[in-house]
């Protein structure tokens, strides 16, 4: 599969959108309509924002698709230290913030940080991983 992640730089800070990770909660759209605008192309604006706004608003990312580095460092997942904790959103994905190890089927592991989304709906075409089919689909539960 292709990279599908986007970078968007506003010279301070940059911004990383995983596509295949997003579950277009819209968090970034309503939390910072000036940076994140779903209507527009491209549709991250990095100049729309002031750079602690832009960081503070991608660390609420529910799916963890959007991250974060300073120019000139790494890029940077905040990672929550503490123990995980799971959450069951009403008629959508279930949430796990915390580091996790996922082993995928065929034998694969991954290791995730931040938020997770796991598909609870079961029509995810990115599974274990919500891609937001649940609100096509009608899910509830």
């Amino acid at each position: 599969m292709a990279d599908k992640n986007k970078e968007y730089s506003n010279g301070e800070v940059t911004i990383v959108w995983q596509q295949e990770v997003c579950i277009h909660a819209a968090n970034c759209v309503n939390g910072l309509p000036g940076v994140f605008n779903s209507k527009a192309r491209p549709w991250i604006n990095a100049d729309g924002a002031t750079t602690d706004e832009i960081v503070a608003q991608v660390k609420k990312c529910p799916s963890g698709a959007l991250t974060y580095y300073m120019n000139g460092a790494q890029a940077t997942a905040p990672k929550i230290e503490s123990e995980s904790i799971v959450e069951v959103v009403p008629n959508g994905p279930v949430l796990v913030y915390g580091n996790i190890l996922i082993k995928h089927s065929d034998g694969q592991e991954e290791h995730k940080n931040k938020v997770t989304a796991l598909c609870r709906c079961g029509a995810s075409t990115n599974k274990p991983y919500c891609d937001g089919t649940h609100k096509k689909n009608g899910f509830e539960g």
